[in-house]
């Protein structure tokens, strides 16, 4: 199985595909250059296409730090509830 692309891979590609559309390429033709489906190309466009490399990054840090931080509360929630019992 292929490695998924990091975020700012994924937003280069986009970028990739909007400079072949420009130079007179169509769209379909432009997804194919950059080696994916279409339905991967417009998931990634629904999700990253607005978006600059740095704002990716810094949403994917985001993500990892609430992923940290649910974690932490459902192990202290954990806790909690040993507590009461005892």
């Amino acid at each position: 199985m292929a490695q998924r692309p990091k975020p700012e891979e994924i937003v280069s590609k986009l970028r990739q595909v909007d400079v072949l559309v420009s130079q007179g390429q169509s769209v379909a033709a432009s997804i194919r250059a950059i080696g994916v489906t279409e339905v991967t190309y417009y998931r990634w466009r629904k999700e990253y296409g607005s978006l600059k490399s740095d704002q990716v990054k810094r949403m994917k840090d985001l993500e990892t730090e609430n992923q940290r931080l649910r974690k932490a509360i459902a192990d202290l929630t954990l806790d909690k509830l040993i507590l009461q019992e005892a």
